[in-house]
């Protein structure tokens, strides 16, 4: 039996981010859940509970900051780095502790942040 490719959820609303790592994702093997470029499209999935290895997490989708999700992907139990093009400072104090990454996103350092 082949083993599963992890399911790494990618909710990023700028075009090429999001087609850039969708690329790297895949040709690292991965399986792209999205991209998702709304956070009602986000929240919509995770309803669904839709199997997730992880999430890379723009801050800012459309205007509206990803917090909810990534309190929900915590609870949960899934790993998931945010991606911004803003410092880490941008991030409330709950989530001090979370990964960051600055855009443009290196698709391996995103990946070391998620521990795969």
């Amino acid at each position: 039996m082949t083993p599963r490719a992890y399911r790494i959820l990618v909710a990023e609303d700028e075009y090429m981010l999001a087609l850039h790592l969708q690329d790297g994702l895949t040709a690292r093997g991965l399986e792209v859940v999205g991209p998702l470029a709304t956070l009602g499209d986000v929240q919509a999935l995770l309803d669904t509970g839709a199997p997730l290895d992880g999430a890379i997490l723009d801050v800012n989708l459309g205007g509206e900051r990803i917090f909810p999700v990534a309190t929900r992907l915590r609870a949960l139990g899934i790993r998931f780095v945010f991606v911004s093009g803003y410092d880490r400072a941008l991030l409330p104090p709950g989530f001090g502790d979370a990964p960051h990454c600055l855009k443009p996103v290196d698709v391996d350092q995103a990946l070391r942040a998620l521990g795969l």
